[in-house]
Order: structure tokens, then C-alpha cells, then sequence
């Protein structure tokens, strides 16, 4: 039981940690290879895919670490939380609202809620930094909703033959 706990709470804890890697690391640091998905070229694969990578391979290390004895096995249960976490994120940011995968089709109204603040994330390239927890400031809802450019449409992604506005796009009225 202790186990699961620990796994629920690294999941938890994972949204500041993505918060920070992704405005200080992506924003900052590695600015240059984030580049690539803030303006896709309608590749299948750009150079910010490397973090998922590297990301995951602290975790693999630290599984193995866990599985020789090196840590505790406590180590395990953050090692589950984190993937848990990674997994969630992949699935909301690259598969959902991104569409890089055509595994989902329909839309859900809670998960249009983490695109539009990706939305606003694309459109200003500032906050909201998190992901499945995002905090957007009001002004920049506001600011958002006054605009209908659209900075998730890549040319991957083809806009729906109706011609109908994506639901995490709001109006121009």
C-alpha cells in the first residue's frame, strides 16, 4: 500500500517538475532543440523528441539502480509514478492534442481543456509551462480568446474538411 502512495504522489509531483524542466530547460537551456516543436516542419519526429528520451532513461537507470540494490526499493515506486506520469503526458500532449498518432478521434471535454491551455502556451510561448495541471492567468485567456490563429494546426495535421473551427479554438465574436 505504502507503494502505491509513493507513486501517486510522484505523479503528482511530476507536474512542477515538468513545469520547471519545460520553462527553464526548454525555455531556456535547450531553447534551440524545444525550437523544433513550437515550429514544426510537419515531420514525424522533431529534435525536441530527444527529451522524452533522455527523460526516460533516468528512469531506466533508476529502475536498474533499484533492481541491483543500489537504492532502496521505494526507488521503484517513484520510478512507476514518474513513467505513470510520462505516459499521461505523452498521451494528452502528442497524441491528443497534437495528433501525431491518429489513435483518438472524437473530442473530450476535459482534455480540450489542457489543449486550449497548450493553445495559449503555442500562441504566446510563455505560460501555462505544465501540462495535465496547467494554470493560465486570466489576461491571457482573454488575450487568447480574442484570436483565431490556431498555433497547433501544423501542416501534418489538416485542418477538418468542414472548415469548422477545432473546439479548443475559440470564436472570433
Amino acid at each position: 500500500m505504502l507503494s502505491v502512495l509513493i507513486a501517486a504522489v510522484s505523479f503528482v509531483l511530476m507536474e512542477p517538475v515538468t513545469y520547471c524542466s519545460h520553462r527553464f530547460v526548454m525555455h531556456g537551456l535547450a531553447e534551440r532543440v524545444h525550437r523544433s516543436h513550437h515550429r514544426p516542419q510537419g515531420r514525424r519526429w522533431e529534435a525536441n523528441d530527444v527529451f522524452p528520451v533522455v527523460f526516460g532513461s533516468f528512469a531506466m537507470l533508476a529502475t536498474l539502480a533499484a533492481y541491483r540494490g543500489l537504492t532502496g526499493r521505494w526507488v521503484l515506486a517513484v520510478v512507476v509514478g514518474v513513467t505513470l506520469y510520462g505516459a499521461a503526458y505523452a498521451l494528452v500532449h502528442d497524441v491528443y492534442i497534437h495528433r501525431r498518432l491518429p489513435l483518438v478521434r472524437r473530442r473530450i471535454a476535459l482534455l480540450e481543456r489542457l489543449a486550449a491551455a497548450h493553445r495559449i502556451h503555442h500562441l504566446y510561448q510563455g505560460e501555462p509551462f505544465g501540462m495535465l495541471f496547467p494554470v493560465v492567468p486570466a489576461e491571457l485567456r482573454e488575450r487568447a480568446a480574442a484570436t483565431g490563429r490556431d498555433p497547433l494546426q501544423t501542416p501534418s495535421v489538416a485542418a477538418p474538411a468542414s472548415g469548422l473551427r477545432p473546439p479548443h479554438v475559440p470564436s472570433a465574436s
